[in-house]
């Protein structure tokens, strides 16, 4: 199914440009992609689903061949397959006197069906009339796929559940088949098989295997601070879905609620991205007040800044510092107070932004102050609460990552501060004030404190020590030292004074320092390691986020030169750029921790066939988002030096336009599955395990025969 999947999408991608081309009016335009962009999505969906059903039927296939083959046999393996409690529970019943429990094995075939009942509810909803004064066309085939696209919707969803019902039948059966046939054995051989296999499974190195009991002794003076007691190690052990029982259930809590928000706030900001993107090309399409660009832009990008990003991160912050730290979290209820003023401020914002209530255009400060209060009290908050969690610490070194994070929250506050105190908010200063506030928001709130999470969780995920602190100091020192002076590089020929403007340039220059040392020590932490990224679906999100830090953070530099400035300001270069980072470098780094850490504390990993979707839409999407922003963005920069009239750029434009929001709209696609996948692991289903269950049915035999 591989090859027809990407040949529909070559030929979509081929045939869109020259349906653009063929398009003599505004609404055949609209109409052509509409059918063109709709088709495409719902046969990408279907096929999907297709590839799901197919994956399930040949499970429920395998199965029945294998149920079909000789029963000793097949037993004789799921046996060699026990676990040491199954094998002692099994032993333990050959020992008691053996009867037959028909009602017994009634009621468990009973209960397994009863639990295999399941309802599955649908609802439908009508949409009301459209606000568009044309578009008839368009409106007769979105009426015509709704019912059409439902009922495919409903067979899918009928089919698999019917092929899960099956296979819970078919597990249910096995295991009670296994159990009858554990009751009934009278094989010798294979007790002894067990007993030798539990031996085996029973056998550990001593810890002192290669130490020995002599205790070290240095007679010649070599080894200096000798600690009798380990501290906390920096990697924590390669298991596999495995939950750490040092978590509390209270934090594992609160970090869940704080990543399952975000992911909320990540729909709900992509969505209204998505729809904007599609208002590029259709500018005609609401004619609500509450739906202009001019309020949904900066609904979209709050949303995205403060409610998925900042929530991602202080989540997994509230894990990375008392981990690090090897001590419990000061105060669980300051994380919750935290997660409550966070929310409350973005929800507010949101309906602020949209009513038109707005803190006069400036550039990720549009929330009034009352509006952004509770955000700065939050992060108070959680700074107080991660400073002392940090001075309780068990270890005597503070680990690197609680340096970013620390940092980044106090550089937050403050630049928070200065965004919105009065004092200086008077001509050329609110501008420079903007300049820095919007500037030290992506780079020393979003950059810093990811940058903490992926000094954690990459060490972790290949299971060996960062490359070098030495070169993470160095960064993050750098980082403070350069970074603080380059938010007037956005106003480069203004009237801010020029030696103002040339100090930015310089600053933008010494961003390599940092970026280039935080890039090497990351990429030569894999160094010998290379291997592990095709056997792990968390390392290739930290790979291209590595990959856009160093490219993205580059074309930052690049950008604040006065030659390409004078180019790519005020294009959607811009455009380009903030997605490449705040997209292609925090989201990934955010995705990858989270994908590590929600298996630890609910022992449920997403499905891998999803988890790969998510990351190969995301970054196309993101590539045929950004590529040609930027190449059209330069064509329309080079026309307005050669004094070209406003219109043409507007004109030259629209293509590339285009691609916007097909990438995007791909971007918005991974997203539903970053949401599907986070579900997979959280939610309760359980499969069955045939071997746990045959031992439980063994077990409950023991325990009601020992009592009688």
């Amino acid at each position: 199914m591989k090859i027809p999947i990407r040949s529909l999408f070559i030929i979509f991608l081929i045939a869109l440009p020259s349906i653009c081309s063929a398009s003599e009016g505004k609404n055949s335009f609209i109409i052509q992609i509409s059918v063109m962009g709709s088709l495409f999505f719902a046969l990408l969906i279907i096929l999907m689903a297709v590839l799901h059903i197919k994956n399930k039927a040949d499970t429920v296939t395998k199965n029945t061949l294998n149920n079909n083959d000789d029963d000793t046999l097949r037993f004789k393996k799921r046996i060699s397959n026990f676990n040491i409690e199954q094998i002692d529970t099994y032993l333990s019943y050959k020992k008691e006197p053996k009867t037959k429990h028909i009602n017994r094995l009634l009621g468990i075939a009973i209960f397994a069906l009863l639990n295999l009942s399941a309802q599955t509810s649908f609802s439908q909803t009508q949409n009301g009339d459209s606000p568009l004064s044309s578009g008839g066309i368009i409106i007769t085939i979105i009426l015509i796929l709704i019912p059409v696209l439902a009922g495919i919707t409903i067979l899918i969803i009928k089919l698999i559940n019917a092929l899960d019902k099956y296979k819970r039948k078919q597990d249910i059966s096995e295991a009670i088949k296994l159990s009858e046939f554990l009751e009934s054995n009278e094989d010798e051989a294979i007790e002894q098989e067990l007993i030798k296999r539990k031996k085996a499974l029973d056998f550990r190195i001593p810890d002192n295997q290669l130490s020995g009991n002599i205790p070290a002794e240095d007679t010649i003076g070599l080894l200096n601070d000798i600690e009798h007691q380990a501290p906390l190690p920096l990697v924590a052990a390669k298991k596999k879905a495995l939950q750490r029982h040092q978590i509390s259930p209270a934090l594992s809590k609160l970090i869940i609620w704080y990543i399952g928000a975000a992911a909320f706030w990540l729909l709900f900001g992509t969505t209204i991205g998505e729809y904007l993107g599609i208002k590029f090309m259709a500018p005609e399409a609401d004619s609500i007040s509450w739906l202009s660009f001019g309020r949904l832009r900066p609904v979209h990008t709050n949303a995205v800044f403060w409610g998925w990003a900042s929530l991602a991160m202080l989540g997994l912050g509230h894990y990375i510092i008392p981990r690090v730290s090897n001590t419990p979290i000061h105060n669980i209820k300051l994380g919750w107070w935290a997660f409550a003023l966070i929310n409350i401020t973005v929800i507010s914002g949101t309906l602020s932004l949209m009513a038109g209530i707005n803190n006069s255009g400036g550039e990720y400060r549009e929330y009034i102050w009352p509006i952004m209060l509770p955000f700065a009290i939050a992060l108070v908050i959680t700074v107080i609460n991660f400073i002392k969690t940090i001075a309780k610490r068990k270890t005597k070194e503070i680990y690197i990552s609680n340096w970013y994070m620390i940092a980044s929250i106090l550089f937050t506050i403050v630049i928070s501060l200065v965004a919105y105190l009065p004092f200086w908010q008077h001509g050329l200063g609110e501008t420079i004030v903007q300049g820095y506030y919007m500037h030290q928001g992506v780079g020393m709130w979003f950059m810093l404190f990811t940058l903490g999470i992926v000094y954690y969780f990459l060490p972790q995920q290949l299971n060996k020590p960062i490359y070098s602190y030495s070169l993470g100091i160095l960064a993050f020192w750098a980082q403070i030292l350069f970074y603080t002076l380059i938010g007037t590089h956005h106003f480069i020929f203004s009237s801010i004074p020029w030696w103002l403007q040339t100090t930015a340039i310089i600053g933008s220059m010494g961003m390599v320092i940092p970026v280039a040392a935080g890039t090497a020590n990351f990429l030569l932490t894999f160094n010998g390691s290379w291997y592990k990224i095709g056997q792990s679906y968390t390392l290739p999100f930290f790979l291209v986020g590595i990959v856009f830090y160093f490219t993205g953070s580059l074309q930052g530099t690049a950008e604040a030169f006065r030659y390409t400035n004078l180019l790519w300001h005020f294009t959607d270069f811009t455009v380009a750029h903030s997605h490449l980072t705040m997209y292609g470098i925090i989201s990934f780094f955010l995705w990858a921790a989270i994908y590590a850490l929600i298996p630890r504390l609910t022992g449920k990993e997403a499905p891998q066939l999803t988890v790969g979707i998510h990351f190969w839409l995301a970054i196309i999407g993101l590539l045929i988002y950004t590529v040609p922003l930027m190449y059209g963005s330069t064509l329309k920069g080079m026309l307005w030096m050669e004094g070209k009239p406003f219109i043409e750029g507007i004109v030259l434009m629209a293509p590339y336009w285009l691609w916007r929001a097909i990438g995007g709209s791909l971007m918005w696609l991974s997203h539903l599955f970053f949401i599907y996948n986070l579900y997979k692991m959280l939610s309760d289903h359980k499969s069955i395990d045939i071997n746990e269950m045959a031992i439980n049915r063994l077990n409950k035999t023991v325990n009601k025969e020992n009592a009688i």
